[in-house]
Parts: structure tokens; C-alpha cells; sequence
């Protein structure tokens, strides 16, 4: 029998826990089993606090597909998506690396006793102070798209292994990112030019196609793209080895295009661009593919009124103990709607409703 380790938090940040907040669970019991005794946990205390339940088995099984479906591809975590500690114990356990985006997650990540090695500080526009602290740590790896990236990076930083970024297309993305970051194509010669002028070492490229990417053929396109980059740099005697295809899959069933579909243009255009045999080390940045159906926040419904304004009859609207300023910004952000199910709990004769929902 399959046994599921859930961990429980209390509140809505996701805070650091013992091992005693992780629970195996067996003889048939279920994550929804696990939630409903949480539930008349905290009702016998009388608390009615929202908390966080994370199926740490969804983690492992979402690497597993990864592995399965992109064998050629070394998945960096981007710990921006989620920094729930048990989260990046169990990732560091099965040997992914971690896109960091910050000094804090470097050193969130370093504790927890990851290599500099398995690191990227993928993020282009850094403060110096932070590219400092990652030459004190040994990080290497780290991503620009300008020239001022350039000359922070050779003073702070300069024995660094530079990634450039590229903008793509990502028309076809909940959340578009080129606008922020990346270079256009017509930048690249520029680019690879000063690095070399600045005794700079540029190891390879990287792009990003969005957040909720709707058109699996975007990822084609932009390895196409990613080619001209190497090709440029070949000329100019830079050699690349590294591809960082970044992230925007989705870890949901239910999603407009699924991972097989991407994994298969991937994989494709990954053996006509950069075959095998090719000598370059191909990564990538998933974030929410591995955590996006991990997580249950269960919340109460705390009060209720009828808003007899609407119309005949009124519409009756219900309260919950958490918003979109606390475990539930993510919606403000991003256009998926997570799903909702009610679990309702009777308490000293009241009917108190708890609304579970996926993140």
C-alpha cells in the first residue's frame, strides 16, 4: 500500500517545522483523512486557526515524472516558488539543484547542505551585495542580460560562470516575463563581446517562456533560439556548455496543456538542436510543477451575511480567516483558479463550515 508523508502548518506562512509536524500515513488513510483530524484537533482547542497541509509524496512523484519525461534535463527548484523547508530537504534528498534568486535563498539553501555546485543564482538584475555573498559561498552560476549586469558582476564577482539570459517569445503565457528579463537576440553579439573584453567566462544560455505557458511549441522556438546564441558565441570563441530551458509548467492533471505534451517538443528539439553527443549539460527552473498540487490550505468560514441589495431574496456571502494578503495572494498573481471543497464540521450545535482548497 502506498504510504503519503503530510506535514501540517498552522497559520499562513510557511515556516520551518520539526519532524514531529511529518506524518506517514498508512492503513489506508488519505491526505483528506489527515486534513479532517487537524480539524477536530484545533476544534477541541478551541482554535480555528487556517492551516497548510503539504503531501510530501506529490513532491516525489511529480521528480519521478520529471525524470521519466525529461531524462536529459537536471531540474534546478526555483525556491521563489515555494521555500517550505521540508519541501527542499525532500528535493535535496532526490539531488535536484536549486534556482535561487536572492542572498536569502542562497543561504536557505546552503543550510541545508546543497552544494554551490547544484546552485543558480538565476536572477539578472542582482544588488552587488548579494553577488558578493555568493563569491564568499562559491557560487558560480549565475544568469545576466545586460551590460550592466557586466560590470557588477566583474567587480564583485569575476572568476563567476555566466549564464546569458535571452528574451523569447512567451505571447502564449498566463504571466509574461521577457518584458523584465532577457536579451533580444540583436544584444547577444554586444554582450558576449564586453564579457570577453571584461576576461568574463560565459558557460551558457538561458530563457523562460512564462508562467502557465499555453502552447507547448514556445519551448521549440526558443531552443531554436538558445542555437543561434551558441552559434553566435562559437564565432566570437566563447564556448558554451550549459542550457537552462527555465521553467513555466504547470503541476496540475487539469491544465490546458499537459507536462507529456512538453516533454515531447522539448525532447525534440532538444536532439535536433543539442543532441546528445552535443557536450552540453541541458537544466531547467521548475517551480510550481513540483509543489502546485502539493499543498491543502483548509480555512473556516467565520461569518456570513445576506446582502439583500442583490436583488429578490439576496445573495448570502460568506467570510473566511484568510485572504488574498495571506496564503491566498497567489491569485492576484496568477490567473489559475485553485480548486475548492467543503468539509463541513458541526461545532457546539453551530454548523462551522471549513473550506479546503489546492495550491
Amino acid at each position: 500500500m502506498e504510504k503519503h508523508a503530510a506535514s501540517a502548518m498552522n497559520g499562513s506562512s510557511l515556516q520551518d517545522f520539526s519532524s514531529g509536524d511529518i506524518h506517514v500515513l498508512d492503513d489506508g488513510r488519505s491526505i483528506n483523512d489527515f486534513i479532517d483530524d487537524q480539524i477536530k484537533m484545533l476544534q477541541s482547542e478551541d482554535s480555528e486557526e487556517q492551516f497548510l497541509v503539504a503531501d510530501l509524496q506529490s513532491v516525489i512523484d511529480h521528480h519521478q515524472q520529471w525524470l521519466t519525461l525529461l531524462p536529459r534535463v537536471k531540474p534546478f527548484y526555483a525556491v521563489k516558488c515555494n521555500n517550505t523547508p521540508a519541501v527542499l530537504r525532500v528535493l535535496r534528498v532526490l539531488s535536484t539543484g536549486f534556482d535561487c534568486a536572492s542572498k536569502a535563498e542562497i543561504q536557505m539553501v546552503l543550510n541545508l547542505g546543497v552544494s554551490p555546485d547544484d546552485i543558480i543564482f538565476a536572477h539578472t538584475t542582482k544588488p552587488m551585495s548579494h553577488i558578493r555573498f555568493a563569491a564568499a559561498h562559491r557560487v558560480q552560476t549565475m544568469t545576466f542580460d545586460s551590460e550592466e549586469e557586466l560590470r557588477k558582476i566583474s567587480l564583485c564577482h569575476p572568476k563567476a560562470r555566466l549564464v546569458l539570459r535571452i528574451a523569447v517569445d512567451d505571447s502564449d503565457s498566463l504571466r509574461r516575463l521577457s518584458s523584465k528579463f532577457g536579451a533580444g537576440l540583436g544584444l547577444v553579439e554586444k554582450l558576449l563581446g564586453l564579457a570577453v573584453d571584461r576576461d568574463l567566462t560565459v558557460i551558457g544560455v538561458s530563457f523562460h517562456v512564462g508562467s502557465s505557458c499555453t502552447a507547448s511549441q514556445t519551448f521549440h522556438r526558443a531552443i531554436a533560439d538558445a542555437r543561434q546564441v551558441f552559434d553566435i558565441a562559437s564565432v566570437l570563441g566563447v564556448q558554451m556548455s550549459l542550457l537552462d530551458i527555465g521553467g513555466g509548467f504547470s503541476g496540475r492533471d487539469k491544465c490546458q496543456v499537459k507536462f507529456e505534451e512538453f516533454s515531447d517538443v522539448i525532447n525534440a528539439a532538444l536532439d535536433k538542436f543539442f543532441p546528445p553527443d552535443c557536450g552540453v549539460q541541458i537544466i531547467a527552473e521548475p517551480g510550481r510543477f513540483y509543489v502546485e498540487s502539493a499543498f491543502t490550505l483548509a480555512v473556516n468560514v467565520i461569518a456570513k451575511k445576506n446582502c439583500e441589495e442583490s436583488g429578490p431574496g439576496g445573495q448570502m456571502v460568506y467570510y473566511i480567516n484568510d485572504g488574498l494578503h495571506g496564503s491566498l495572494r497567489c491569485i492576484v498573481n496568477d490567473p489559475a483558479q485553485p480548486p475548492v471543497q467543503l468539509l463541513p464540521h458541526r461545532v457546539n450545535a453551530l454548523i462551522d463550515t471549513t473550506i479546503s482548497s489546492t495550491l
